[in-house]
């Protein structure tokens, strides 16, 4: 049978996940593409293409089409979407997918407008928005129907997401282009100011995930890694030892740009609401929720219980697939945007 099946992609600026309907998540790689520069060809996706990064010669240029949550590379993301959709779905159906794609509430109309006709271009029957809050929630296990306030911090590659949800809705929201690339930047320009040593995304992405900490006192000792890069007054490879406090110092002004966007919402938050995410306490997906010690900062800042949802990284993809058995609400919801295009 080549008929067509139901899609949901959690369109990450990090990473993108797949979820297909009856299957659950079929397909998780990186948001990167490799090209040709001169014939414009696409020469890898995913994983293969990011291992390229920072190692490709001067013809072919590896790069990461979504910046902040959005579209930056409008070609380039739908060439990405389609060969992850064909790759998902296969290209013999009598019917193209049903897609839905999460954005962040950030997103201006310009911005899923742009979403959408990539979704479409890439080979969509339909396309639906869905924002990365409800997803997140609905893929957290939290019955977003339900008259109870409940607060989601999505801290995603390129944006935070951070909403209070009531009866199916988001009631309050702040979005931040701040995420987990923000982080490797600071360590990035850290290690520069203070060693004069210059390293590339993956070395700094893999400082963060190893010894990285946004609550140092939780440690039981300061974790140390040796970190390799080029001298910028020499210009010779060197190589450093940087230690868990030193990312905590790094990270300190986009972890209080998180905190103090989190507070805001709660400010804005109706008493009743607020009332029940003191006995419910936030919950907190995306892969930046895998920092070390965010948790316990978010819950020292706010005097909040804070859980980490038990699939961070996949929240937003399977609520996705949730949502897959309301496209008609989400229909419903869109339809004002669909007559936009």
């Amino acid at each position: 049978m080549f008929f067509s099946e139901d899609v949901g992609i959690d369109l990450g600026t990090a990473s993108i996940l797949v979820f297909r309907k009856g299957k659950g998540i079929v397909l998780q790689e990186p948001s990167v593409v490799a090209i040709d520069k001169d014939t414009n060809r696409v020469i890898a996706v995913g994983q293969e293409a990011r291992r390229m990064l920072g190692r490709t010669p001067g013809y072919i240029v590896a790069v990461r089409p979504l910046k902040e949550g959005v579209i930056a590379d409008y070609e380039t993301t739908e060439k990405m979407l389609t060969y992850f959709i064909r790759k998902v779905v296969g290209k013999r159906l009598l019917f193209k997918p049903r897609i839905i794609v999460c954005v962040p509430t950030g997103a201006t109309d310009v911005e899923e407008r742009a979403v959408r006709q990539a979704t479409l271009q890439a080979g969509a029957r339909q396309a639906f928005l869905i924002e990365e809050p409800l997803a997140a929630a609905m893929g957290a296990g939290i019955n977003i129907s339900d008259p109870t306030g409940n607060m989601i911090v999505d801290v995603g590659g390129g944006t935070t997401d951070i909403a209070v949800l009531s009866l199916g809705g988001i009631v309050c929201r702040s979005s931040l282009r701040i995420g987990g690339d923000k982080f490797d930047d600071a360590i990035i320009r850290y290690i520069r100011r203070e060693y004069n040593l210059l390293i590339g995304e993956r070395t700094a992405e893999e400082v963060k995930i190893q010894i990285g900490t946004a609550f140092p006192a939780a440690l039981e000792r300061d974790k140390v890694m040796e970190v390799r890069g080029r001298d910028l007054l020499t210009g010779l490879p060197r190589t450093i030892k940087v230690t868990s406090q030193e990312t905590w110092y790094a990270l300190q002004e986009v972890l209080e740009a998180v905190v103090n966007a989190v507070k805001e919402v709660l400010e804005k938050t109706p008493p009743e609401l607020a009332s029940d995410i003191l006995n419910n306490g936030i919950v907190m997906t995306g892969g930046g929720a895998l920092l070390h010690g965010l948790d316990m900062l978010l819950s020292q800042q706010t005097n909040l219980p804070v859980h980490i949802a038990d699939d961070p990284i996949s929240c937003v993809a399977l609520g996705t697939g949730k949502a897959l058995n309301n496209i008609s609400y989400l229909s419903q919801q869109k339809q004002a945007a669909r007559r936009v295009l």
